[in-house]
């Protein structure tokens, strides 16, 4: 078996952007909503707190030395950043993975997720209001796009697959239907700058049953995890007619109390459970999600995985290797983490006050029980 590496999606949003301070306020990051989070119900552990780094700033070049230090002792072996250029020329939160090339540090491996989506204000209040469109205005703009990816694929720590720089794309379906041929274009570009090609991977936004290979993907990243928690999702409260009957007629004579309203939760016990991989018609890594809740960014509109633990970690990196065994015509045994640090959705392998190293441990844990059997 080759060796696993995990590459964790990694956010470059902790940094004050004029962007930010327009729509959200002066100073606006993601600690914004982390630091101001509130418990919706009894037993809700908000809000959470950083651990070793603290409410750090993206800026501070040590702090992005002693993320890669502390990822890389624990056996992640990338960061997969996201990046969003969203047509003319328009970037925003670019300013980490410039900083990251310019200075050379740290030393350690990376790629881009092209987050190819709308930004809109809908979980933040303002859902009529879109905030920045992802288009995909002309061929120009397209080689404008590669141009500026170029320095980046060419640097050593850059991920490739066979002289292939990895380029993930977050919504294949957006791409392919409002510009099909910009994979095969920039797929030519490679070529002409001295790659044998590009190795483009579709996110896990997707389901698996998707003809990814037609789109010109040559893998994707699981669905799985979603596949196993969206049914879960989807179950309402079950009331009995006469339960219904009752409240509609205390409603109309003014005797039902008003309702708090209630945030969807899912015990991630049940979801991890229920989590199997399987194979899509592309070359298809899976993918683990240490915990869930967008409650900071989101409010009622949330979504929880409750009961979350490094144990329950544990399984899901048990579950993925033991997929990743008998890929052996896998170019690669990449195992994907969603995500190193999106704290504003709960959503972190990077330690927090209450676990401490946990999740780092268990990932670690079951790395070297199957690095054993290489």
């Amino acid at each position: 078996m080759k060796k696993i590496k995990p590459l964790a999606f990694y956010l470059p949003q902790y940094h004050p952007v004029p962007e930010n301070d327009e729509w959200w306020g002066k100073g606006f990051t993601e600690w914004t909503n982390v630091g101001k989070a509130k418990p919706l119900f009894e037993g809700h552990d908000q809000p959470i707190y950083p651990a070793d780094l603290g409410y750090y700033d993206l800026r501070v070049p040590e702090i992005r030395e002693a993320q890669a230090q502390m990822a890389k002792n624990y056996g992640v072996h990338g960061f997969i950043y996201y990046h969003y250029w969203f047509g003319n020329g328009k970037q925003l939160l670019e300013r980490i993975a410039n900083d990251v090339l310019k200075s050379g540090k740290p030393d350690f491996p990376f790629c881009f997720c092209w987050a190819n989506e709308t930004w809109s204000g809908i979980w933040h209040g303002l859902s009529e209001k879109i905030l920045v469109e992802q288009v995909y205005p002309s061929e120009q703009d397209l080689i404008d796009h590669f141009e500026y990816l170029l320095p980046f694929f060419k640097d050593s720590r850059y991920i490739k697959v066979d002289n292939k720089p990895l380029f993930i794309i977050y919504d294949p379906n957006h791409l392919n239907k409002e510009a099909p041929q910009y994979i095969e274009k920039f797929r030519e570009l490679a070529k002409e700058n001295g790659f044998d090609d590009l190795y483009i991977m579709a996110s896990n936004k997707l389901s698996d049953d998707l003809d990814f290979k037609s789109m010109g993907y040559d893998s994707k990243i699981s669905n799985a995890f979603h596949k196993a928690w969206n049914p879960h999702i989807q179950k309402k409260e079950h009331i009995s007619h006469s339960q219904y009957y009752k409240k509609r007629i205390k409603g109309l004579i003014g005797l039902q109390k008003k309702e708090q309203p209630k945030v969807r939760t899912q015990d991630a016990g049940t979801v991890v459970n229920d989590l199997q991989y399987e194979e899509s018609n592309v070359t298809t890594y899976p993918c683990v999600l240490p915990n869930w809740d967008n409650t900071p960014r989101s409010g009622y509109r949330g979504i929880i995985l409750t009961d979350n633990s490094p144990e329950l970690f544990e399984q899901q990196v048990e579950k993925a290797a033991k997929y990743l065994e008998d890929k052996k015509d896998y170019p690669e045994q990449f195992l994907i983490v969603k995500s190193w640090n999106e704290w504003a959705e709960g959503n972190i392998l990077e330690p927090d006050r209450k676990y401490g190293f946990g999740y780092l441990n268990a990932l670690k844990k079951i790395l070297n029980k199957y690095s054993q059997n290489e």
